[in-house]
């Protein structure tokens, strides 16, 4: 019988949970019968050798590898700056951050008990639980921001941007997840809440980075995100800057280009 690489690596104790595995898994560092494994979703039977090399994960999650990718393409510097992760969940993007030089992240989710264990003892971490960013103050963040995150689910970034601007120092920036199965219509999402019509892809991106500009956004980039979410949704990467005078940025890819390959990578079989 064949299983799935993830769940492998899950169940022979090499990873605390599938979403770890899918993080070794992707890094090359899972391999088969000593031939490297790289995609998540490829099958191999249960009497198969599986073994992991290197230094194990990371990031305590996969979100740590979307910021990574933008960190790398945008040639973005978080050294001594303070941040924030909005939606940060396990804490993927704040673990990214603090091993990137920041000095302190302001790690806000709405869930409670989800940060890992390692980021909620580490003193440079303010872990914001049970918090909503829509209605974030500043006697909750007294400190002026230079750069933050957005990985959230189930609601727009056209709410959470314009909430979080007013706590932003001048000139700071974002990189924000675009998520095309809860930023389209209703009727655009299929089952499972799955995204897969590349037009619409290409409609929700133009939305957002239309939205941003007119709200005082600067777009430095665009790209997409290494790993798909949970579903297997395809999303996208913004880079955002602080401005009085937005602009978006001459060299930013348009979205057509962006989408095609995304699609043309993450679609491969057994990529996820």
């Amino acid at each position: 019988m064949k299983k799935r690489l993830d769940i492998l690596v899950t169940e022979r104790g090499l990873a605390e949970s599938r979403e770890k595995a899918k993080t070794l898994i992707m890094a090359g560092q899972v391999y088969v019968d000593n031939q490297k494994a790289d995609k998540p979703g490829d099958t191999f039977s249960e009497d198969a050798q599986v073994e992991v090399r290197g230094k194990g994960l990371q990031y305590v999650s996969r979100g740590g590898l979307k910021l990574e990718k933008a960190m790398k393409q945008f040639g973005l510097t978080l050294t001594d700056k303070i941040c924030m992760d909005v939606g940060a969940s396990t804490g993927g993007f704040t673990d990214c951050m603090l091993q990137n030089g920041a000095c302190k992240v302001y790690s806000v989710d709405v869930g409670y008990g989800q940060l890992a264990w390692s980021l909620r003892t580490d003193p440079r971490v303010v872990n914001l639980e049970r918090t909503n960013a829509r209605y974030l103050t500043k006697e909750q963040i007294p400190e002026e921001i230079g750069f933050f995150s957005v990985d959230v689910s189930f609601i727009s970034l056209t709410i959470i941007l314009p909430a979080v601007r007013p706590l932003m120092a001048e000139h700071g920036q974002a990189v924000c997840l675009i998520k095309p199965q809860f930023e389209a219509g209703r009727e655009k999402v299929g089952k499972k809440g799955v995204v897969r019509d590349q037009a619409v892809h290409r409609e929700v991106i133009e939305k957002i980075r239309d939205f941003v500009l007119e709200n005082g956004f600067s777009v430095l980039g665009l790209t997409y995100s290494p790993v798909k979410g949970p579903e297997g949704n395809i999303e996208y990467l913004i880079y955002l800057e602080r401005s009085d005078e937005p602009i978006l940025t001459p060299g930013v890819p348009d979205a057509k280009q962006v989408v095609e390959d995304s699609h043309k990578e993450l679609d491969r079989p057994g990529k996820e």
